[in-house]
């Protein structure tokens, strides 16, 4: 075996690999962190340097790296089982997680249907609301909404029913023609509301909307009360029960892509919750394993799996599927992962902690000069850097201010990925005050570094 401390990592790396998100020429003065071992928030690189895992590697890490409880999970199961073909096959781990599932998931949501990352249950998605309204005397529906600023996946159906131009804009040619409502947005809101006084006047761009298109329209699909990928924009309860009434109404179907906001980071088992509405379909995946495995599940109520159970003849069946749906390995952690959820007081220690992380947040990182907002729900904290605190104009992302913030965080052993100028926190649910408070102490640094208050 050769000496690990003589092998260069990072040119290897750069050899071989293209990395997700970003522009390869970036790497020639940032190369990339080799990380050997991680335990709990924290990562360690190949050089024994530390860095303090803020965002929970893409926001999929719940319980910390290497969770003991996890890894027990998945060792015993990867000496019963690693995989068996999921059509007309199935394994217990997958049928316990299924019952787990059921027993939180919004009231009306029976059927899962299995997938092995966020973007493939979304085209699940997709295609089962188009192939549903197909069945039900409804073929003039085949088309789909979306919110602008929203993001919902990479694959073609998945990038068709997102609005960042960022990752869309290239590939129009390839997607679907979808109807893109105004979003909300409480930062910069055009009513001059703020979070706590509205009643979601900007909801009447979803009702046009409706007007014009609802009898042609499949679903509709939203990330609720929390847009990830547009900057941790964050808006009311109150837009879903809008929401869910008009789909009501209209006979649109209703898709939660709780993708990034489930399994407690609101605060809530699901940001549905919040809202106390219940969707026609519910993806979900990230912390679903506890950012172990890749694995999806695309949940929907009985009456849309009704319309697909015929005779074979009838040529009726949901003829979609992934490898390595429903693999043990991958049940088997996010059993372990429902299992903390029952046993441990995560809310409770979670909503301590996120009043705390705010009251903290507030004083050392909105007080500087050149953050508009910290924004928040459950332990997600967000902060936008702005030209002007009053006007809340923003810089000129030519700069790429957050970037810049991002790469001095790094230096000080602080993992904060930047969407745009906006740099967030979304840790692992049982991360102490401690670890947060080194954050906020190293990313308010990386922030006069690069931003140095008057």
């Amino acid at each position: 075996m050769s000496d690990r401390k003589n092998e260069n990592w990072e040119q290897r790396d750069l050899e071989y690999i293209w990395h997700p998100a970003a522009q390869m020429k970036d790497y020639e003065e940032l190369p990339p962190m080799v990380i050997a071992r991680a335990r709990g928030a924290w990562l360690y690189d190949v050089h024994g340097k530390k860095y303090l895992d803020i965002i929970s590697s893409w926001w999929c890490n719940l319980f910390g790296h290497c969770n003991p409880e996890i890894n027990q999970a998945v060792k015993e199961q990867i000496d019963k089982l690693e995989h068996v073909i999921f059509a007309n096959f199935s394994n217990e781990a997958a049928i316990e997680l299924a019952e787990a599932l059921a027993r939180i998931v919004p009231k009306g949501l029976k059927k899962f249907h299995f997938n092995d990352n966020g973007s493939a249950a979304v085209e699940a998605a997709l295609k089962l609301c188009f192939q549903y309204h197909l069945q039900t005397g409804h073929p003039e529906r085949q088309r789909f909404m979306c919110l602008s600023e929203g993001y919902h996946g990479e694959t073609i159906g998945a990038l068709s029913v997102g609005s960042l131009d960022l990752y869309a804009r290239m590939y129009q040619p390839m997607m679907m023609d979808n109807i893109h409502v105004e979003a909300p947005d409480c930062f910069r809101c055009p009513y001059g509301k703020t979070r706590e006084n509205c009643q979601c006047e900007c909801f009447c761009k979803a009702e046009e909307a409706f007007a014009k298109h609802a009898k042609e329209t499949a679903a509709i699909i939203v990330e609720p009360l929390l847009q990830g990928s547009a900057g941790m924009r964050i808006y009311p309860p109150l837009y879903l029960q809008k929401l869910r009434r008009l789909c009501d109404e209209t006979g649109v179907l209703l898709i939660a892509d709780e993708i990034a906001t489930g399994f407690g980071r609101t605060g809530r088992m699901f940001a549905c919750d919040h809202a106390a509405i219940s969707p026609d379909i519910m993806t979900i995946s990230k912390g679903l394993t506890g950012g172990y495995l890749p694995m999806s599940v695309t949940v929907t109520t009985q009456a849309i799996y009704d319309a697909f159970y015929a005779d074979y003849s009838e040529g009726k069946a949901f003829v979609h599927s992934h490898t390595y749906a429903g693999n043990p390995l991958a049940c088997a952690a996010a059993l372990a992962v429902q299992h903390i959820f029952r046993t441990r007081p995560i809310f409770e220690n979670a909503a301590v902690n996120a009043k705390w992380l705010t009251q903290r947040m507030t004083e050392e990182i909105l007080s500087h000069s050149n953050v508009g907002e910290v924004r928040h729900i459950g332990l997600i904290h967000a902060f936008e850097l702005v030209a002007d605190k009053k006007t809340k104009q923003p810089f000129d992302a030519k700069k790429r201010l957050g970037y810049e913030v991002y790469r001095h965080a790094l230096a000080h052993g602080l993992l904060l990925r930047p969407i745009g100028d906006v740099l967030y926190f979304n840790p692992p649910l049982n991360i102490t005050q401690p670890e947060l408070d080194t954050a906020i102490r190293l990313a308010r640094t990386a922030l006069d570094e690069v931003l140095p208050t008057a």
